[in-house]
């Protein structure tokens, strides 16, 4: 996912364009009635959940909540376009790719004398890495904590059984994926892919392998990097094994993964549990079964030891628009939503897990039929905050182009290829954090 970064002028008019066509002239914009907040999210999967939290506030409130989706791309289209003079929505999303630039530019609402004034609010009960994504270098905090997320293995029952593949357990290595998949492509004559990853997806795919071989794509002090390592180099090739008994990145640009899953084209994915509603929701979800993500032994040992498996973790953030002319309404239903009330209401509509500690095991019940309790249970080993710099689309986007990692995922085949876009990624990260 990318942001578009278009000059001003541009953008504003791509927004009236955006508006006209949707034919909905509130969307992204402040709806100008104080009784009236407008919100805008990017999640349709999460849309109806949210909105029966912000009702829930709205009672007391006496204030409406109008929660509208707007696709990712979009998104930060419109709200580039606000914050470049237009209208921004009153409450909004906030993500680990924008954030700083939001936070410096004085965009967002401070919120610490609400916070400091609020006893439904302790910053201590959230995750700490969404807590200081969220807070600038001053202690001035811009978001509260809107939930927290995980990956997890997804696999079709129906196509292991078909090929008589054992299923995923949380013994699986990377290897005993890769010759699972190999199995089904294989056994399939290449009709079915054993595997699918959309190398454009960062943190539900290619991300977790450099971690779970020992190295960071961003070091914890958001100063550097080990993605040139021998390390990653490691994590890498065994992606890159995993490619190549699965589905082209041709076939997945044209397709997506998800597509190819939920069309039986695939028998396995990784994924990310605000994804978990569209799997439910799907088909042949009687198929779908959920696992923990593998771990590398590098230790060869043959067991899962204390640093060889590793999920990232994300989260959003509720801000206010600076500008919001109801700037007290809109810091009230952030709250609502990020208070132990709101966030368990989140956890039990299955919305997603929460920003707040302690409080997502209801998310794992959500889902009746369905077993998500490898995503609450990824917590017990290791997490790793999403990798981020102040300027995280500057290198982000570098790596995935020709002479970095577009070259190796395109040619799987070719290890050497992969290796060296590892080391092409470590100076393009290096360069780009030495110029923030």
């Amino acid at each position: 996912m990318k942001i578009k970064r278009i000059a001003a002028l541009v953008l504003v008019m791509l927004m009236a364009f955006s508006l006209v066509a949707c034919g909905n002239k509130d969307s992204g914009s402040s709806s100008g009635d104080p009784n009236v907040l407008t919100v805008n999210i990017w999640d349709s999967n999460q849309q109806e959940g949210l909105q029966k939290i912000a009702d829930k506030w709205s009672e007391t409130s006496g204030i409406k909540a109008k929660i509208e989706v707007v696709d990712w791309d979009n998104y930060w289209t419109l709200l580039e376009a606000g914050a470049s003079g237009g209208e921004m929505p009153d409450v909004f999303w906030m993500h680990s790719n924008t954030a700083q630039m939001y936070m410096e530019n004085d965009l967002l609402l401070k919120l610490n004398d609400y916070i400091d004034a609020d006893d439904a609010i302790d910053m201590a009960n959230y995750y700490d890495g969404i807590v200081k994504l969220y807070t600038r270098s001053d202690g001035n905090i811009y978001a509260l904590p809107k939930d927290h997320d995980t990956i997890a293995l997804l696999y079709n029952k129906a196509i292991f059984d078909q090929y008589k593949v054992e299923y995923p357990t949380e013994d699986w290595t990377w290897e005993d994926m890769y010759e699972a998949a190999k199995a089904i492509t294989e056994g399939s004559n290449g009709e079915i892919y054993g595997m699918a990853m959309n190398t454009s997806n960062n943190q539900d795919g290619w991300y977790n392998f450099i971690y779970s071989y020992g190295a960071q794509v961003v070091t914890e002090d958001h100063k550097g990097t080990t993605i040139g390592s021998d390390k990653a180099k490691a994590g890498m090739e065994m992606c890159r094994k995993l490619l190549t008994v699965g589905a082209p990145q041709s076939v997945v640009a044209e397709t997506g993964t998800d597509s190819l899953f939920m069309s039986d084209k695939c028998a396995m994915i990784t994924q990310g549990s605000w994804m978990i509603n569209a799997f439910y929701k799907a088909e042949h979800h009687d198929d779908y079964a959920w696992a923990l993500l593998p771990y590398a032994d590098v230790n060869n040992n043959g067991k899962c030891d204390s640093d060889e498996r590793w999920s990232a973790y994300n989260g959003l953030g509720w801000a206010a628009s600076a500008s919001t002319k109801n700037p007290d309404a809109a810091y009230s239903l952030i709250s609502f939503f990020c208070s132990e009330e709101g966030q368990l209401m989140q956890s039990e509509l299955g919305v997603t897990m929460g920003g707040m500690k302690g409080v997502s095991d209801a998310f794992a019940n959500a889902f009746p039929g369905m077993d998500v309790s490898p995503f609450i249970q990824a917590e017990d080993y290791n997490l790793y905050f999403r990798p981020y710099t102040r300027n995280t689309t500057v290198w982000e986007d570098a790596i995935q182009q020709s002479g970095a990692f577009l070259d190796a995922w395109q040619h799987p085949d070719d290890a050497g290829m992969m290796a060296k876009a590892c080391e092409n990624a470590q100076t393009i990260i290096e360069n780009a954090i030495a110029a923030e």
